[in-house]
């Protein structure tokens, strides 16, 4: 018998049975429909964080932390500030350095003021993938441009209607910093009143006694150093600068990447700490910058803030392990994506795995209605084998015509079961999307149906059922034609 009798004779049967048949299909349609849905699910979260890597340039990318304080640890912590990056950045491989830089700023445009934060970046930075994409493609015609970038959260903030309608305004934006005026005023006071005080809290008696000596300058040392860094601190002066708005971020990308809703160039950030001593409102900046002697350098002071991280672009071909090491024995913690990125695709691989078992699970349950189909055709078809085997077909024919019979179950319910696995996901896919939208979340498509887990799952259903068959047709192959023709 050819290929083509067998599957002629094999598909009158099943029409011959076709409610039975029809039922036995559906289960493969439903174990094929889950097992394509569940490996659709991690295809899809698969095919996300891949694109959110490679679009973003991740796989190129560390970024560098202080190492945590240690209550056992005598050794003081290295401070993350522009020197440090300088130093990070000399290491081979590493073909960009920059630090996390933001502060509060007070913004106005379009007759609208309001508090936002403000981020500095250098111009080779804003140039790399990451922010050529978070950016939208915006960047600033030179290093000290008096420009600046904003996203659609400061549309929001602004009340613009549009965000081109911002292109081109005017954008000032104002803070306070740190200034000696306010320090030496507090630390001055009234010096007459302060003279009086100082008399009246003088003992004579005590005055020519080294150790009441030593206790009255100690005392009035502290004050003076505590009205002075409460001056610095909290009488701080405001300055100000006039930017040009440049471009807006697009709104999707800006939930896989966030930055402040205001990017300046690090030129304008300096223009601003020379205003007073300081950008950083953080006291341990301030006296980072007495340790160095920056404190009266507005520009040695802003090299002296420290920053809770920093990013680094390296080379494509860098070995990244090798980077993380160089950082880690300066005495910072190193995060590679790329090493995470691995460790996702493992996790992935797991993933597919335990959702693939679910759905193996229901198809192994559903090859079981296949056995009883097949098995229950045997009693029926005894004299349709019988004359079979008395017109010379042989086992290896009977089998194969019961494999092929549990084949075609299989196959017609896989493909079916795809079909109503893809439009289940499509269902699904969009109640989850509208639902991201009414609760304003980043949106995205959970779900993805590659090729290869079209034929996977196509194989597969086709693989079990022929599996399902191999008892029902090894049992047909052995009914004696003599007995069955006798029989009937």
């Amino acid at each position: 018998m050819t290929f083509r009798d067998f599957l002629e004779v094999s598909f009158r049967n099943l029409w011959r049975i076709k409610l039975r048949a029809i039922l036995t299909m559906a289960g493969v349609v439903i174990a094929i429909a889950t097992f394509v849905a569940m490996l659709s699910f991690a295809a899809g979260n698969h095919r996300y964080f891949t694109t959110a890597y490679n679009e973003f340039g991740l796989l190129n990318q560390m970024s560098v932390f202080p190492k945590d304080k240690n209550a056992n640890d005598s050794t003081e912590a290295a401070v993350l500030d522009n020197n440090a990056v300088r130093k990070i950045a000399a290491i081979p491989g590493v073909r960009l350095a920059y630090p996390y830089s933001s502060f509060d700023v007070k913004a106005s445009v379009l007759d609208t003021t309001f508090t936002t934060t403000a981020r500095t970046l250098p111009l080779d930075a804003v140039r790399t993938q990451l922010f050529s994409r978070v950016l939208g493609g915006a960047s600033f015609s030179s290093e000290a441009a008096r420009e600046a970038i904003v996203t659609h959260e400061f549309v929001k903030m602004s009340g613009a209607p549009s965000p081109d309608s911002l292109v081109g305004r005017t954008l000032v934006v104002s803070m306070k910093v740190a200034s000696l005026d306010s320090a030496f005023a507090g630390l001055v006071g009234n010096p007459g009143q302060e003279m009086q005080q100082l008399f009246r809290s003088v003992r004579l008696d005590s005055v020519y006694h080294p150790v009441y000596q030593r206790r009255f300058m100690q005392r009035e040392l502290d004050q003076r150093l505590r009205r002075f860094f409460d001056g610095l601190m909290t009488h701080q002066a405001t300055v100000a600068d006039t930017l040009t708005i440049t471009g807006v971020a697009p709104e999707d990308l800006s939930y896989r990447m966030r930055t402040s809703p205001i990017v300046i160039p690090e030129a304008t950030a300096r223009r601003l700490a020379a205003g007073g001593l300081t950008v950083s409102e953080n006291p341990a900046d301030l006296l980072a910058a007495v340790r160095d002697g920056s404190l009266f350098d507005p520009s040695r002071a802003y090299d002296s803030r420290s920053f809770p991280r920093a990013t680094l672009e390296l080379d494509p071909l860098t070995n990244h392990k090798a980077v993380k090491d160089s950082v880690e024995a300066m005495g910072y913690r190193a995060f590679s994506f790329a090493e995470e990125f691995k460790a996702v695709q493992r996790f992935m691989v797991y993933y597919y795995l335990g959702l693939g078992i679910i759905g193996a699970i229901a198809l192994v349950t559903a090859s079981l209605g296949i056995i009883n189909t097949l098995v229950m055709s045997i009693t029926e078809r005894r004299r349709e084998i019988g004359i079979l085997k008395s017109l010379g077909a042989d086992e290896r024919d009977i089998r194969a015509l019961f494999l092929v019979e549990s084949g075609a179950i299989g196959a017609i319910g896989s493909v079916t079961g795809i079909f109503i696995g893809w439009a289940g996901t499509r269902i699904v896919a969009a109640i989850i999307e509208a639902v991201m939208k009414r609760e304003d979340m980043p949106v995205f498509d959970p779900f993805a149906l590659p090729p290869w887990l079209v034929l996977l799952a196509f194989a597969f259903g086709v693989l079990v059922s022929v599996a399902a068959g191999l008892y029902p047709a090894a049992r047909a192959a052995r009914v004696d034609p003599v007995e069955a023709l006798r029989s009937e």
